[in-house]
């Protein structure tokens, strides 16, 4: 099996870095199933380049082209930041009229131990970052971080965005197995940093 590290949903373009991540959600996609609407997701190594994904995007970008791109697949795309900034900037210098957008579990200044936000400006145009929670024990039940105050991390993430002046979203995923959210007060904490809020509802059979 090759590696997909670019494929498509809903005429968007989105880039699958790598399967690597800091949590392990329980209303995961890939805990259920091995592709998104066919393309394979789980990839063979960690080992692929820049170049690697560029090639990949073009050959589907000449074939269904996208004014948005986004950062997303079977892992945290952020775990590989070099890789996502010169892919962004290859995109951006080519097709400066595309959005790129990252979704992100908003870790990635505790796993680098610095600021990687200012980084990303002017490359990315939106964060969408999952809070999944009100409260540090409901985030750690869905979320399943492997570090303990991943929960302020987060919300520490997604204020240093709003600083920066990019746009941010806050998401959350709603009802899995019948587990509910006080959304009014995810939304307020949302608020509270800066951010929008978005509520994703959990697809039950996925793509």
């Amino acid at each position: 099996m090759s590696n997909v590290l670019v494929y498509t949903l809903d005429g968007k373009i989105y880039i699958n870095l790598t399967n690597r991540c800091t949590n392990n959600c329980i209303f995961c996609l890939r805990n259920d199933k091995d592709d998104v609407c066919g393309q394979q997701l789980w990839l063979d190594d960690e080992n692929s380049t820049a170049k690697d994904v560029i090639k990949q995007f073009e050959k589907i970008y000449n074939t269904t082209p996208s004014k948005e791109v986004i950062f997303c697949g079977y892992g945290e795309p952020m775990m590989k930041i070099e890789e996502l900034k010169e892919t962004a900037k290859y995109i951006k210098t080519k097709y400066p009229d595309t959005k790129i957008r990252i979704n992100t579990n908003g870790h990635a200044n505790f796993v680098y131990k610095r600021n990687v936000v200012p980084e990303l400006k002017g490359l990315i145009d939106e964060f969408s970052v999952s809070l999944n929670g009100s409260t540090k024990e409901e985030y750690n039940e869905l979320s399943q971080p492997k570090f303990d105050e991943a929960y302020e991390e987060v919300k520490k993430f997604i204020k240093a965005c709003s600083d920066e002046n990019i746009s941010v979203v806050a998401s959350v995923v709603e009802g899995y197995k019948g587990r509910h959210l006080d959304l009014e007060k995810c939304e307020q904490i949302a608020k509270d940093l800066g951010a929008k809020f978005r509520v994703r509802e959990w697809i039950v059979n996925g793509y």
